[in-house]
């Protein structure tokens, strides 16, 4: 069996356009500033992991990407469409992943590719009812298709479609991402 590749999807940081809902607390470039840190967490979990990864980018030219995060990365343009268009382009198998996820360790990473080569699909709960990892053996485009993201249904609703195929669901630990400044009160080190 091929050995799943992460996707990590990620956003150029540009002021006014990254973690939006972070605007109200820190302004655009403190949004700005904090997604940066996250981004490259995220990458950084990421490499030490040693799982081969690439970046779905939003937001910018590959190029900067790779100038602000390194010439070594694998980078692939998201491409056009909404969040449903943009998973289902990820090939089978994968483990997807966003970019703000703190509590995100090289150990999670492992854990989700280890239980895929025993297991269908492993998730990864947010602890806003949302997820912050998707890992599948098999093309899972039902788990995306008129999906409506950003609820606190994403994660049951998920589960119900996988459930409904006959797939047993793996979950990892519940971890939070940052989605609002409430978000950072256990992440003092994220602050702009």
């Amino acid at each position: 069996m091929t050995a799943p590749l992460i996707s990590i999807f990620c956003r150029w940081p540009t002021p006014g356009e990254a973690k939006t809902r972070l605007i109200p607390g820190f302004g655009p470039e403190g949004a700005a500033a904090i997604y940066t840190k996250l981004l490259a967490h995220t990458v950084e979990v990421a490499r030490a992991s040693g799982i081969p990864f690439e970046l779905r980018v939003t937001g910018a030219p590959v190029e900067r990407f790779h100038a602000g995060l390194g010439d070594d990365l694998t980078i692939v343009e998201q491409g056009d469409g909404d969040l449903t268009d943009k998973l289902s382009r990820v090939p089978a198998p994968a483990i997807v992943i966003g970019s703000d996820c703190p509590g995100l360790t090289p150990q999670i990473l492992r854990a989700a590719r280890d239980t895929l080569a025993t297991d269908p699909m492993v998730i990864g709960p947010a602890s806003d009812g949302g997820y912050y990892l998707l890992g599948y053996n098999e093309p899972s485009d039902f788990a995306f298709t008129d999906m409506e993201w950003s609820t606190e249904t994403v994660f049951a609703e998920t589960l119900e479609r996988f459930v409904a195929r006959g797939i047993r669901p793996a979950v990892l630990p519940e971890l939070s991402d940052v989605d609002t400044a409430e978000d950072l009160a256990n992440w003092p080190d994220f602050l702009p």
